[in-house]
């Protein structure tokens, strides 16, 4: 019956996204004959020929596939939906231009309507408006359908309707942590019906108010006995030579099987992702998050916030540089050797703001009221302006607009055996800002506090958090009390 179910919720979001498709094409073809003031149709057929229904919908519908987007989803966040949505958008439009220009089709490459007051609004090729307009429309509308609907439909299981039943194998520590994991997060919907221990045999008849109807010994009668839609293995790390098994067994049943690995908190201060290679599943325990599309789109935002912060700020680095040189002797811009991504040095560019000391090699944190920092360094320093010049770092690739703060080698090298994890703030590009800055750690305030909120950035990195962080650095300003 609930697979049947699960058939049936498939059908209809199959349903769904194809009359969302195809009212995309329409609202995308109404834009190109309204736009270039085509006259419209003369004969029913091209109401469904012109729109490139034949072309839009079983397309779209089978890269949707081809992406899993047909999948259960009940424990993915909304946001991931959303993206592969769109990027299978992308990929249809792509397919759409291809096939048509495979077919030799000329439906939307009728010639400009010159003689229309506004065939002048999109004088461009009807078919680039068509598809650029699809582009846009397609993940607007599925987009919303689908949120709609994963919205009904968390509300539906917080209320305790469609729910899907989950056994927990393993009553130890981590079963325990799944079960209250599943628990808190009503919306997906997965309800903990029993527990089965670890153990071959057992006497325990309860774990976390839930029954635990046997052992391992009797795993196929147990899972006959009381039917459920997916398998949690959930297993103590001394259990590990369990699972090849069990995985085995669990074969002879039409269950979903996830199997949560007993890896301690403490060491994964990072999210893991699964991959595969020719078959082979690899869980990526630790990388760089800004690899890929995301690292491209960071490294782009950070050449344009670079270039139109040097334009805009140029006349206020040149009074301040003019400042520096007339109020005290030494060189304008100070450079010292910082680390950024993979421990690589490079040279970090500031205002000097401290009286030229070529003595001065310590590798010590500057102190409030510190003796060797001038007049105007300390406005400087208070204002944050002294760290204009990284701009240029920025802008060679040596650091990020957003990121943990840039460190000296000799620092870390302290650092790195004494606080766990310090060393992975090195896994992602120093910038000017971060998460911790605009939370007010910054100067000489907690290491440790500091590198829990570097971490948290690590953790949870995205586009959208850089830009939110970014629009922090500017609304709340530069000026912070523990600047020093």
């Amino acid at each position: 019956m609930l697979k049947r179910r699960q058939q049936l919720f498939v059908v209809i979001f199959i349903l769904a996204d194809g009359l969302m498709i195809a009212t995309a094409s329409y609202a995308a073809w109404m834009v190109r004959v309204i736009g270039r003031g085509e006259p419209w149709p003369a004969v029913w057929e091209d109401y469904f020929k012109d729109p490139l229904l034949l072309f839009t919908v079983p397309l779209a519908l089978a890269v949707m596939q081809t992406l899993k987007l047909y999948n259960p989803r009940r424990d993915c966040p909304l946001i991931s939906e959303q993206l592969a949505v769109l990027k299978a958008s992308v990929i249809a439009s792509v397919c759409v231009v291809l096939f048509l220009w495979i077919m030799g089709n000329d439906i939307i490459d009728a010639a400009p309507i010159s003689q229309s007051p506004r065939a002048t609004i999109f004088s461009i090729e009807p078919a680039k408006i068509q598809i650029g307009a699809f582009a846009l429309f397609m993940p607007l509308f599925v987009g919303l359908h689908r949120l709609a609907i994963r919205l009904v439909l968390r509300t539906l299981r917080r209320r305790g309707l469609n729910h899907r039943h989950v056994a927990v194998i393993g009553t130890g520590r981590l079963a325990q942590s799944v079960a209250r994991t599943l628990n808190r997060n009503s919306w997906t919907g997965l309800k903990v019906s029993y527990f089965i221990s670890h153990h071959p045999v057992t006497n325990r008849e309860q774990c976390l108010n839930r029954p635990v109807v046997g052992g391992l010994e009797n795993l196929e009668n147990l899972l006959s006995t009381y039917m459920v839609d997916a398998v949690y293995l959930a297993l103590p790390a001394e259990c590990a030579d369990k699972i090849p098994k069990l995985l085995h067994r669990l074969e002879r049943f039409p269950v979903n099987v996830r199997y949560v690995p007993d890896i301690n908190p403490r060491y994964t201060p990072q999210r893991m992702l699964m991959g595969q290679l020719e078959g082979m599943p690899i869980l990526s325990y630790r990388e760089n998050p800004t690899l890929g599309l995301g690292g491209i789109t960071k490294r782009s935002i950070d050449i344009a916030g670079a270039v139109f912060g040097l334009i805009v700020l140029s006349p206020f680095l040149v009074l301040i540089a003019t400042a520096i040189r007339l109020t005290s002797p030494g060189r304008v811009i100070f450079k010292q050797s910082r680390v950024s991504i993979g421990s690589d040095e490079f040279k970090i560019y500031k205002f000097r703001t401290m009286r030229a000391d070529p003595k001065d090699r310590s590798a010590t944190w500057t102190t409030r009221d510190d003796p060797r920092i001038t007049k105007l360094g300390i406005f400087l320093r208070k204002s944050s302006l002294d760290e204009l010049p990284q701009l240029f770092n920025v802008l060679r690739g040596e650091m990020s607009l957003v990121g943990p703060r840039p460190e000296r080698p000799e620092l870390i090298a302290q650092f790195r055996d004494n606080e766990r994890g310090y060393i992975l703030r090195q896994h992602v590009k120093a910038g000017m800002t971060g998460w911790a800055q605009v939370n007010g750690l910054r100067g000489n305030t907690g290491l440790r506090k500091r590198l829990q909120y570097d971490l948290f950035y690590i953790r949870n990195w995205s586009i959208w958090f850089d830009i939110r962080i970014l629009f922090a650095t500017i609304i709340r300003g530069f000026v912070h009390h523990n600047a020093h």
